[in-house]
């Protein structure tokens, strides 16, 4: 039988996530600490502390998968085009942008899809935690099982 106490807790661990954007890396350190602290008081309380976490690493593997591909498209389209923007004094500016590239269109492509992928983050943290409340277990989709 599940308690208010324990609904509260697990739905702190998944809102304690956001807590990054008020702390380098709280979305992993909110959790932990409310996860450990509380984990053998309850299988309930277990079940959404790994969840949450195994859901911040995930998120965090895929971005940086994602990154690793974007980063070095733009590198590449500004080294490619040192000519970019030729200077000849204050009395004659002159711009030369040129082509976009291919490379600039998957860049930007998969920078909107970070973009995505944060907006549907936030609603699964959301959704998560108002599954807790409701004292049902929820499992986040995508994410990989570090902690079993």
């Amino acid at each position: 039988m599940l308690d208010n106490h324990q609904k509260n807790i697990a739905t702190l661990i998944h809102l304690s996530t956001f807590s990054r954007f008020i702390i380098p890396f709280g979305n992993f350190i909110g959790p932990l600490i409310l996860w450990v602290t509380n984990k053998d008081k309850s299988d309930f309380i277990d079940h959404h502390g790994k969840q949450a976490l195994n859901f911040q690493i995930s998120i965090l593997l895929y971005a940086i998968i994602i990154g690793s591909i974007t980063i070095p498209l733009f590198i590449f389209k500004i080294l490619g085009g040192l000519d970019f923007m030729e200077f000849n004094g204050f009395h004659d500016f002159h711009i030369n942008i040129g082509k976009p590239s291919p490379l600039l269109y998957i860049g930007g492509g998969l920078g909107a899809l970070m973009i995505l992928v944060f907006i549907i983050e936030l609603a699964l943290i959301i959704r998560a935690s108002l599954k807790a409340r409701n004292g049902e277990l929820y499992n986040y989709p995508l994410t990989i099982n570090f902690l079993k």
